[in-house]
């Protein structure tokens, strides 16, 4: 079985930062696509960040350029979330997700192991 379990959210004010951890059981980040979703109220589910592992490539939703910074550990088989600046239009549930695969594009369809998600609140 695989199991990804987000933590690390929280309710911050605009302009501070957060970061968010993905670990992983079951399963090895390595040479894997990691991505993480974003969820707000009433809005579809949006692929924030993306990351290969095997060559390092990185993804970021155009929001999120800039700000946030998608990272891995192997050897805590755990995935990060970096952001910086945090704005209220940040605010929304965080999903962790993972596929065996190099094509790493940012569509929900497109992984099918996902966490339970984090909240993240962003208040003014």
């Amino acid at each position: 079985q695989v199991q990804l379990v987000e933590s690390g959210g929280g309710s911050v004010q605009v302009g501070e930062s957060l970061r968010l951890s993905c670990a992983a059981s079951g399963y090895s980040i390595g040479s894997t696509c990691l991505a993480w979703f974003r969820q707000a109220p009433d809005q579809e589910r949006e692929g924030v960040a993306t990351l290969y592992t095997g060559t390092g490539y990185k993804y970021y939703t155009d929001s999120a350029k800039g700000r946030f910074t998608i990272s891995h550990d192997n050897a805590k088989n755990t995935m990060y979330l970096q952001m910086n600046r945090l704005k209220h239009e940040d605010t929304g549930r965080y999903y962790c997700a993972a596929r065996l695969s190099r094509d790493c594009s940012p569509f929900e369809n497109k992984y099918t192991s996902w966490g339970q998600g984090t909240r993240v609140t962003v208040s003014s």
